[in-house]
């Protein structure tokens, strides 16, 4: 691959997001209009809200995104939009959107899996500064988000093999709701993070789910034992130890994702470790694989985390010089899994 620019464009949840790439490694740009303020209200992303703030900023965050990489359409190679999964009326915007430039620039389209998108994020590097060096395969992937806790092994560029995954609630979402039931903020991710500093990791005894003979998870008993441990203080009229609920409840989630991966990576012989996806922000777990790892763990920076259109844009560009090329009769797949890219 040289010289692959790719125009990302990423709304598959509540962040308006475009940017562009070089060669699947480089990010020119990268814009995003994000909405967690307006959602905050209804304590979760609110669908029909979220659809119609993508609908009001595409156009200007398309527009600055190739403004800031100091580029018009014409001098990119391709246009990538995530495709799935995601919430179906905040897809579709953004597939619209690159359909219309597909159309009127002629440029190749291309429908990307966002859980890609996060994987390929472990490779994108600011212009600025050296490159990093590139992950080696084979490689165990760790995605884990507000919608999705998967490992996958990765065993060569857009070739997966979903080992397990959450049978129940994702991490982001137990994340979330915990937040709630100890009366944090939303997300809950951020929130629980920041409580849990003050906090005792070992002060309540949560469950640790580990679900021998798989590789799946499950957070809903834990959420369940938070929510016990909550209404038992609450019923002896004591007041709630919020810094102490979210230490232990974000100890317990930290803890199996890490023993999984490491267990993971061991079994299936992988040469390194990807952790990626908005849970990847929490500094316990990246303190805790990075310490724990023998191999190689490659965790985007902070930016990269959460949703963007420059992991769209850097999949776009391994998948463009792959040959992939979709019609302008592209549907969204609101729930497409990665396992069915490689088949």
């Amino acid at each position: 691959m040289e010289n692959v620019r790719v125009l990302g464009i990423e709304t598959s949840c509540d962040e308006t997001a475009a940017a562009v790439v070089e060669d699947g490694r480089v990010i020119l740009s990268s814009v995003v209009a994000s909405q967690v303020d307006l959602h905050a209200q209804f304590g979760g992303v609110f669908p029909e809200v979220a659809s119609r703030q993508h609908t009001l900023h595409i156009s200007p965050v398309i527009e600055e995104a190739l403004h800031r990489a100091h580029m018009n359409l014409s001098e990119v190679d391709a246009i990538a939009v995530t495709r799935g999964p995601g919430l179906p009326g905040s897809l579709v915007v953004g597939i619209n959107a690159a359909k219309g430039l597909a159309l009127g620039s002629g440029l190749p389209l291309l429908g990307i899996n966002h859980l890609e998108g996060h994987l390929y994020s472990a490779w994108l590097h600011e212009s600025s500064g050296e490159l990093p060096s590139e992950p080696s395969f084979p490689l165990l992937g760790l995605i884990v988000s507000g919608g999705h806790t998967e490992l996958v092994l990765m065993e060569d560029h857009c070739v997966y093999q979903r080992l397990g995954g959450t049978l129940d609630d994702a991490a982001g979402e137990a994340f979330d709701k915990v937040g709630r039931l100890i009366g944090l903020s939303y997300p809950g991710g951020p929130a629980i993070q920041k409580a849990a500093e003050e906090g005792n990791p070992m002060a309540m005894e949560f469950p640790r789910a580990k679900l021998p003979g798989t590789w799946d998870f499950s957070f809903s008993g834990l959420k369940t034992a938070v929510l016990r441990e909550v209404r038992a203080l609450e019923k002896g009229g004591e007041t709630l130890p919020v810094t102490d609920l979210a230490a232990s409840f974000q100890a317990s989630v930290v803890d199996v994702l890490v023993a999984k991966t490491i267990e993971a990576a061991k079994e299936f012989k992988a040469k390194e470790i990807l952790v990626v996806g908005g849970v990847s922000a929490n500094e316990a777990l990246r303190k805790k694989i990075l310490a724990e790892s023998r191999l190689t763990v490659h965790i985007p920076p902070i930016s990269l985390c959460t949703d963007n259109a420059a992991m769209i844009a850097g999949a776009g560009c391994y998948r463009f010089s792959a040959g992939q090329r979709d019609g302008l009769d592209m549907d969204a797949l609101p729930t497409w899994p990665l396992s069915e890219l490689s088949s």
